[in-house]
């Protein structure tokens, strides 16, 4: 996956195009990412231990991983990414300007 746990991130397509946020969550296995403020969802959850009250609770769900862009730290425009060596470890690093993101 192009993207971490971190990652600030830009949504390029889907109902929250445009929308930027940090992502909490990666699912590789999924190519799936839990982005903060993006695909809210409403869920009716039972009285629990958690939540004593129950009731209608909104939170996060996964949008695929080929949705969003990750945001260059220099121009903070949403970038693609490519990968180097640097000193024996693979780095990732923003095509637009060239900035190392690891």
């Amino acid at each position: 996956m192009h993207v971490k746990k971190g990652d600030k991130v830009k949504v390029i397509t889907g109902k929250d195009k445009g929308k930027t946020g940090v992502i909490l969550k990666a699912l590789p296995k999924k190519d799936r990412v839990i982005v903060e403020g993006v695909n809210i969802v409403k869920k009716h959850a039972k009285p629990s231990q958690d939540n004593p009250q129950g009731g209608i609770i909104e939170m996060e769900a996964p949008i695929h991983v080929s949705n969003v862009m990750i945001i260059d730290p220099k121009t903070g425009e949403p970038t693609r990414i490519s990968y180097k060596f640097e000193d024996g470890k693979k780095v990732r690093i923003a095509k637009k300007s060239g900035a190392v993101l690891d």
